[in-house]
């Protein structure tokens, strides 16, 4: 009984099929003959010609001389610097414009006085015209100089938290 789920077998073959003997003899006499062909081509490569021996020439072998003279130079002399003093800047002029009411001011009050305390008269003025207050930077040309408030009281350029400012004195 034959199950219906399982595929037959195949019959066994028989011998493998071989080249019959003629072409067998042919693919050796071809391959032979190839084999004979190339060594006759190879070994009748040098049509002839007779090896030549190379011979080393001479090599030519140059020297050359550098012969140095030293010319005497004379050592240079001390550098002469002459200091100079440098002239103070003159401080700047400042001109005070009254008002009328500021000179009825003046003549009612009787004190007489005036010059660098009275107020707005600072003798150290911003490139605006205005007076400095303390706190404020410093140009480099006041580094160290004394002026007023527009209040009157005195200030002077000082370096102080890593900066040059106007100061109390």
């Amino acid at each position: 009984m034959t199950n219906p789920y399982t595929t037959p077998i195949p019959p066994t073959p028989g011998p493998p099929a071989t080249r019959p003997l003629h072409r067998r003899v042919l693919v050796w006499v071809g391959g032979t003959a190839l084999f004979v062909t190339g060594a006759l081509i190879g070994s009748a490569g040098n049509d002839g010609q007779q090896p030549v021996e190379t011979k080393v020439k001479p090599s030519t072998t140059i020297t050359a001389t550098v012969t140095a003279t030293a010319t005497a130079t004379p050592e240079p002399g001390p550098t002469v610097t002459e200091t100079v003093k440098a002239k103070a800047k003159p401080a700047p002029t400042v001109t005070v414009t009254k008002t009328a009411a500021a000179k009825a001011a003046d003549s009612g009050s009787g004190s007489g006085s005036s010059g660098q305390d009275s107020a707005g008269t600072c003798t150290i003025v911003s490139n605006a015209g205005n007076c400095y207050a303390a706190g404020q930077f410093c140009r480099n040309s006041d580094h160290g100089a004394v002026t007023t408030t527009a209040g009157g009281v005195k200030i002077e350029c000082a370096y102080s938290s890593n900066a040059w400012r106007w100061t109390y004195v």
